[in-house]
């Protein structure tokens, strides 16, 4: 375990933006093996459109890089930090780090993105994919993905979280990101038996249909358990689902400008009592 986390810590920008290929590659192989649906779509535009949403992500973690050192650096310094109060095995210690940041990072900020309107703006792109599959994970407007890094921050603050710990959670999580947005259909018995530890593809499906209440449940991203703890866990049959938002155009889901600037159109509405036009739904 002690050289697993010392080799993640010591990895080379170019095997980080390696692993994101992997990832994609391994969820694109299980896509095109056994789809959950046969989507009618041009697949290359789709991954273009979805990787221009990569690409500023990257750009603001590179600078979020910057200050998360910096954080690391001091909390080591002045030993702050919850795990710094204990002595207790790494791999013990590594494993409530990502449990932690998990939660924080993923299931709490992504509830928030959903209640908070004007978050809930910002959120909508990553809704707004009306093909979901393994790139929509990387589908997020700069104002979304810059608040889930603050609340990446603060836990590492609150939980003393080590460097090499965090880059472990990011590999984990970079993975079932990928993972549970795949189109991919798994067996159905194996599906619902990992659901029970870790989110998987069926379980977070729910999650992108296109109206509530399906919309706000499956928040979670490596765990399943904090959806279950906190009853927000929906799981029935993804046959039923329908992607896209019901308060958006769907014919406009792969228009890069207009995705960029939805979050400051106030001419979309956000009641989930009407429609993208602002009708009364019936």
């Amino acid at each position: 375990m002690e050289d697993i986390v010392a080799y993640v810590e010591q990895m080379e920008s170019w095997q980080k933006l390696l692993w994101i290929f992997i990832c994609l590659s391994f969820n694109w192989i299980g896509e095109a093996i056994k789809p959950l649906f046969n989507f009618d779509y041009k697949k290359l535009k789709h991954i273009g459109v979805n990787f221009v949403f990569l690409t500023s992500d990257i750009l603001i973690n590179l600078v979020f890089g910057i200050v998360t050192v910096g954080i690391f650096a001091w909390a080591a310094t002045n030993q702050f930090g919850l795990l710094y109060l204990v002595d207790w095995p790494l791999w013990l210690e590594l494993t409530i780090a990502v449990m932690m940041l998990d939660f924080a990072a993923q299931y709490l900020v992504h509830y928030l993105l959903h209640t908070i309107p004007f978050m809930w703006r910002f959120h909508m792109i990553h809704h707004s994919d009306t093909h979901v599959d393994a790139t929509t994970a990387t589908r997020h407007h700069p104002g979304d993905y810059v608040t889930r890094e603050i609340f990446a921050l603060i836990a590492i603050l609150v939980f003393g979280i080590p460097l090499a710990f965090y880059l472990f959670y990011r590999f984990c999580t970079v993975f079932f990101a990928y993972f549970s947005h795949a189109n991919i259909k798994l067996p159905k018995a194996l599906d619902q038996v990992l659901s029970y530890v870790i989110v998987t593809p069926d379980m977070h499906k729910f999650h992108h249909h296109f109206e509530r209440p399906w919309t706000d449940t499956n928040f979670g991203n490596i765990f399943s358990i904090w959806d279950r703890m906190f009853g927000t866990l929906v799981y029935q049959d993804p046959k039923d689902i329908k992607y896209g938002l019901d308060m958006l155009d769907d014919s406009r889901s792969q228009d890069i400008l207009y995705q960029f600037k939805l979050p400051f159109d106030k001419n979309i509405k956000t009641d989930p009592d009407k429609d993208f036009l602002g009708r009364k739904k019936s």
